[in-house]
């Protein structure tokens, strides 16, 4: 029987929206001025992504609010948008200006490689074996569908920039998991903003031009959705499966794209294609029957995010409330030790023996 955790299905719904925006993205690259500036794309993708997510925080909170990130999480967050950002990017165009587009698809897959080793090396992240044969087989199928046909780069600078972005890209994310009981929101919104302005300044500094309102506007629709909403799920997926594992369900990403690629731009199918889909299926469902119990202990702490009085809140309110609903305010969780079934989230980021 699957249990099925409930922040399996942010971290899938991020994988489906970010797959589905590269076809968008890539029919977008052939038009006007984004065929020749990918930097001024990448921009407006992320500017999409930025100013639509802060629009939505606006209408949410009914105006500027502030952000509410504790002090200490800062550096975090100033971290994570420095690397996946601004560094991420520009590694990237500079890779796709000298890697075939199939060895730069291979390459990318790295980055849930790179994401987990640093989880479980550098961050201590709780893991075990079946969730590790799993991130396997969606590598596997991730390099299985994007497995280069094409001559390869002849230069060893644009592999080494491919490589550069995924480094950027794990660094970032296991950053963000530092800071993924704040607003998710301003999380992705305020990433958005830096790499949008970064990305675009870029594409004008290097003699672009803005492309038609239409083309803009396509942009950065396709950004909020691909690159904006999917990130704020992905944060809420950092909050409560850890950094590997979000990065794991993340990497079907590719899948996702080539299959719509198929189903709305009629391209061919192919039996490594089916390949792929067996075996990212196969490590997706050993990540779902993942059923990680022990008795462990909890430290005190203290922060703030949207929650229920479970097991793991139970605190008093300094102002009136009689109900069950989820609420967002600072609490103190008390130390304590018990035993249930749990993953790396927000409250189980102990150690074990």
């Amino acid at each position: 029987m699957i249990h099925l955790h409930r922040a399996a299905l942010p971290a899938l719904g991020a994988a489906f929206l970010f797959g589905a925006s590269t076809p968008f993205a890539k029919q977008l690259m052939g038009e006007g001025a984004f065929g020749s500036s990918p930097f001024l794309l990448a921009g407006l993708l992320y500017l999409g992504s930025g100013l639509g997510l802060t629009l939505v925080r606006l209408l949410r909170d009914k105006g500027w609010t502030p952000s509410g990130l504790p002090r200490h999480e800062w550096p975090w967050l100033v971290g994570a948008i420095a690397f996946g950002g601004v560094l991420g990017p520009l590694l990237l165009m500079v890779g796709l200006a000298h890697t075939a587009a199939a060895t730069a698809s291979l390459f990318l897959n790295l980055e849930s490689v790179l994401t987990a080793v640093l989880a479980w090396v550098v961050f201590r992240e709780s893991t075990d074996r079946r969730i590790v044969v799993g991130m396997l087989l969606i590598v596997i199928g991730g390099l299985v569908l994007a497995w280069p046909t094409g001559a390869p780069s002849e230069s060893l600078l644009g592999p080494l920039a491919l490589v550069g972005a995924c480094l950027a890209w794990a660094i970032d994310n296991n950053l963000t998991r530092k800071v993924s009981a704040s607003d998710a929101l301003f999380i992705a919104g305020s990433k958005g903003l830096v790499a949008g302005c970064v990305n675009v300044g870029l594409g004008f500094a290097l003699g672009a031009h803005l492309p038609s309102l239409a083309l803009v506007s396509s942009a950065m629709v396709v950004g909020f959705f691909g690159y904006g909403l999917s990130l704020v799920l992905f944060v809420l997926a950092l909050r409560g499966l850890g950094t590997a594992r979000t990065g794991a369900y993340f990497s079907t990403a590719p899948f996702v794209g080539a299959a719509l690629s198929i189903a709305l731009l009629g391209e061919p199918t192919s039996a490594m294609f089916w390949l792929a889909a067996v075996l990212m299926a196969a490590g997706v469902w050993l990540h779902l029957i993942e059923h990680h119990l022990h008795t462990h202990e909890h430290a005190p702490m203290s922060h703030s995010h949207k929650h229920r009085h479970d097991a793991h809140h139970q605190h008093n309110h300094d102002f009136a409330w009689d109900s069950d609903a989820p609420h967002t305010h600072a609490h103190q969780h008390e130390a304590t030790s018990h035993s249930h079934a749990h993953f790396p989230d927000i409250h189980h980021r102990h150690s074990h023996s």
